[in-house]
């Protein structure tokens, strides 16, 4: 027994959701701020662990500063799903920082879904593992 009748669905913007998910995270990465910014669209949504809806990057900065000093990532995998007009990108892998005392971190796992529409984001929602990283 098999799967049949499931036709396969091309992702809208397949590769071109992947880059602009892989774009906005570098230019964040190396606080390219206004370049990051063109990702967003409008009324675009900010989930991140243990924090209320953002909107805007200023916003995600502010809650970040008392976190952590840096924070970069090391991409494992981008998996790109359609989503009717838009694309579901997952960006996968581990983080590598400092906290905000300078001690070091690496090796913490993340995952990132972006909904891209148009080329743009419309929402992001983060699950990391710092806080138990910070714990230990």
């Amino acid at each position: 027994m098999g799967v049949r009748g499931a036709a396969v669905e091309r992702a809208p913007e397949a590769p071109e959701a992947a880059e602009v998910a892989r774009r906005f995270l570098s230019a964040l990465e190396a606080r390219d701020l206004d370049t990051a910014a063109t990702a967003l669209a409008p009324g675009c949504t900010l989930v991140f662990p243990g924090a209320p809806p953002m909107t805007s990057l200023a916003e995600v900065l502010a809650w970040a500063r008392p976190r952590y000093r840096f924070v970069g990532k090391t991409i494992a995998a981008i998996e790109v799903f359609p989503a009717g007009d838009a694309s579901i990108v997952y960006v996968r892998g581990t983080l590598h920082g400092a906290w905000p005392d300078g001690r070091a971190f690496d090796g913490v796992r993340f995952i990132d879904r972006f909904e891209i529409a148009a080329g743009q984001i419309v929402r992001q929602e983060v699950w990391n593992d710092l806080a138990e990283a910070r714990g230990a």
